[in-house]
């Protein structure tokens, strides 16, 4: 049976799938190919990393965390369209943590080039770059990269192992190789002879798998079409495996509870706590305690029951002092200036506007709390996580323990949402950690929503100031500045422990690269020196740039005169044909006409992020009972569209992440600690005030974009300048219920 090099077989024994007696394939597109993680046994073979075959089906390696995103369905696509496997022959696997697996598209994103402008030569150019992430075992799902980094990876695979299945066949059959084909997971020969994929697993581990062209976009038979989703099934079922769905012998369950101001801890008392009955330990995590006992909940209220004196942030202790830094620093020589087209300082005629922005610190809010299952041997170390990283977390769970990174390892499940959130360690490193207090125990390790609300690595709360001048109904100056702490900074000394060379550009990102002509365009970053500890959220800096910059063009439009949709069709036509595109589909999915109703405001708002130009219309509606937001309409141009459905399904839960956030999404600090702990006072949309949605996908882009994340920046914006067409009054600072009647 195959083992998957150092990492045990049981890496691929999740839900009811097994591996075993089975030949592995795929051609694996770099200059130099990484370790293969599948090791042959005796009687099969393994060629490379992507597809297994064995006498149970067809099971195909996942590179990147299937979080409720759809992306294991369209990676199976990819393959099978080649592969000419059957849809149901399939079981999808996470796969291990292993360089094989690395994310070629995501360094590419940080090249200086407007990304809405790359030409054929710098599209190649960021594929190229993004190799260096095999050097950094870069095994990320993120950037809204997975189908870009996947889309001929996958597929070379596929059509590999298609064209050796058929050699195999050709000397099993006595026949000429080019005289078979294939359909529905079996070759067949010219007299009708079918020899199905898995009876040839064995005959095909000699065969070296031919590099052969992949298939024209008009012959697809999966890709560009809704294909019923791969884990729906056991999520529908209940038989989906999350982290804290393993069951093991003599499983214990556990929680953490750690510094709210996020430094150390000086003193505990847990006497209280130890004499609860079903309370099994109370371990010293340095920064906090771990809690073992014989159910969560009863760990839960332990944690609660220990007396504990914290060390004092290294923060500002409350919000005020935290906006006051981000806003000084505004008056900072800029560390980034990464638009700087004509000349902001001439004098130049016309109107001139003004405007500053402020958004808040948001935290992830995933369904599914952090949660890992460990258990610590004393020479081996296994992981159970939902995460986004398995690499990061095997060889941080390691260092935490005191193993090697081989000793470790690390199964990625199912993730109950992840945002970015999911691509921390700190999870699964407590998981870990309280494992290794008790070996030979597995430890279900749960953080209660509280702790995962003030534990948070929070989107950064930002400033904006913009200085505009419009004349003959369009934008002739724009010249802005954005502070905030550094997202990419902060996470990559915590994640990798070094800072990325250049400017940083995801700080501008969502603004500084917006595909609008306007002559004299200025867009400078001034980065806060703050120790709030932050991560990568849905659209990471385009999150709050696309807010200010939107809503700042929306009023450059007003002040103009001119209709708003107008005002950036016209922006962008002189600049890039697919994000006028979306902004002409937009208009005319919503029938706009510039006027409304009195108790009706409709707003538009566009922002080109991770590839892919997208432009939204909310309306809202005066109900006399507060405001309601009617209908979403988006447009969307990824270059590509493999899954309509999934596409779709994507934008609508980007816009209602960032429709959430801009209603009511706050997180607030009183004495360095988060103020905000559960649903209750961090809430999302709901059922009743979700809005009807309508999306439309184009595809005249040159090259793909991603579309995990483009429909959360627009979406911000869009129900701001929906609630000033509304009401006359201009949103500036977020969440928007501070200043209007919203239904919650």
């Amino acid at each position: 049976m195959a083992s998957i090099g150092k990492i045990a077989r049981r890496t691929f024994l999740i839900g009811t799938a097994a591996i075993a007696g089975g030949v592995a394939f795929g051609v694996y597109q770099v200059r130099k190919d990484a370790p293969n993680p599948l090791i042959a046994g005796e009687d099969e073979a393994t060629l490379n990393p992507y597809i297994l075959i064995n006498q149970d089906g067809i099971t195909i390696i996942a590179p990147r965390a299937e979080m409720g995103q759809g992306v294991h369905t369209t990676l199976a696509a990819l393959v099978a369209e080649e592969l000419d496997a059957a849809w149901d022959d399939i079981t999808v696997l996470h796969g291990p943590p292993a360089q094989a697996y690395y994310n070629q598209a995501l360094l590419g994103l940080a090249l200086p080039f407007r990304h809405y402008a790359d030409s054929d030569f710098q599209h190649n150019l960021r594929k190229n770059v993004g190799m260096v992430g095999k050097l950094l075992n870069l095994q990320v799902t993120g950037g809204s990269t997975s189908t870009k980094d996947a889309y001929d990876r996958m597929r070379h695979a596929g059509a590999s192992a298609r064209e050796a299945l058929k050699l195999a066949a050709a000397a099993q059959l006595g026949v000429d190789a080019s005289t078979l084909r294939t359909e529905d997971s079996a070759v067949i020969a010219p007299d009708g002879t079918t020899l199905a994929y898995t009876a040839l697993a064995k005959a095909v581990r000699d065969i070296t798998p031919p590099d052969v062209p992949l298939r024209p976009k008009s012959s697809w038979k999966y890709l560009g079409k809704s294909m019923p989703r791969t884990d729906m099934v056991a999520k529908v079922t209940g038989t989906a495996q999350f982290a804290a769905d393993t069951k093991l012998e003599g499983l214990k369950f556990a929680t953490v509870r750690m510094n709210p101001r996020r430094s150390g801890m000086i003193s505990y008392d847990d006497s209280a706590a130890r004499a609860m009955p079903g309370v099994e330990a109370i371990i010293d995590l340095g920064d906090g305690i771990g809690v073992v006992a014989n159910n969560t909940w009863l760990a839960i209220q332990a944690a609660n029951a220990v007396e504990i004196e914290w060390e004092p942030a290294t923060y500002p202790a409350d919000t005020a002092g935290m906006l006051a830094a981000i806003k000084a620093s505004l008056n900072n020589a800029p560390d980034s200036t990464t638009r700087n087209d004509g000349n902001v300082t001439a004098s130049i005629a016309g109107t001139e506007i003004t405007a500053e922005y402020i958004v808040p610190f948001l935290a992830h809010a995933t369904m599914e709390p952090m949660n890992a299952t460990a258990l610590f041997t004393g020479d081996a170390l296994t992981v159970w996580s939902g995460n986004q990283a398995p690499i990061i977390v095997r060889d941080k769970c390691a260092a935490a323990v005191g193993l090697t990174p081989e000793q470790v390892t690390v199964h990625t499940t199912f993730l109950g949402g992840g945002f970015g959130r999911r691509g921390e360690y700190d999870f699964s490193g407590h998981a870990a950690r309280i494992a290794a207090a008790m070996p030979g125990r597995p430890i279900r390790m749960t953080w209660s929503r509280e702790e995962d609300m003030r534990h948070d690595f929070y989107r950064p709360a930002a400033v904006a100031q913009f200085r505009g001048v419009v004349a003959d109904g369009t934008a002739q100056l724009l010249d802005g500045k954005i502070a905030a702490p550094s997202v990419t900074h902060i996470s990559s000394m915590r994640l990798v422990g070094q800072i990325p060379p250049g400017p940083d550009r995801g700080h501008v990102e969502g603004a500084a690269d917006q595909p609008y002509a306007i002559p004299n365009f200025r867009l400078t970053g001034h980065l806060t020196d703050l120790s709030v500890p932050l991560g990568f959220w849905r659209s990471v800096g385009n999150s709050f740039n696309g807010f200010f910059f939107d809503t700042f063009i929306d009023e450059m439009a007003h002040a103009a005169g001119a209709d708003p949709l107008q005002f950036r069709l016209d922006l962008a036509r002189r600049e890039h044909a697919p994000s006028a595109g979306v902004i002409s589909a937009v208009g005319d999915m919503s029938g706009w006409t510039g006027t409304t109703p009195d108790n009706i405001g409709r707003g538009v708002a566009f922002t080109y992020s991770f590839g892919t130009p997208v432009a939204e219309v909310v309306e809202v509606e005066d109900t006399g009972n507060g405001i309601r937001i009617n209908t979403c309409w988006i447009a969307c141009d990824v270059g590509t569209a493999l899954d309509p459905s999934i596409i779709k399904a994507q934008m609508v839960s980007g816009a209602i992440y960032g429709l959430s956030a801009a209603m009511q999404g706050e997180i607030t600090f009183a004495d360095g600690a988060a103020e905000q702990g559960n649903f209750y006072d961090y809430d999302a949309l709901r059922m009743h005030n979700v809005p009807e949605f309508a999306v439309q996908i184009l595809e005249t882009s040159p090259h793909m974009g991603g579309v995990g994340e483009p429909g959360t920046p627009p979406s911000m914006p869009a129900l701001g300048n929906a609630l000033f067409d509304l009401t006359g009054t201009r949103a500036r600072e977020l969440p928007l219920i501070k200043t209007f009647d919203l239904i919650l």
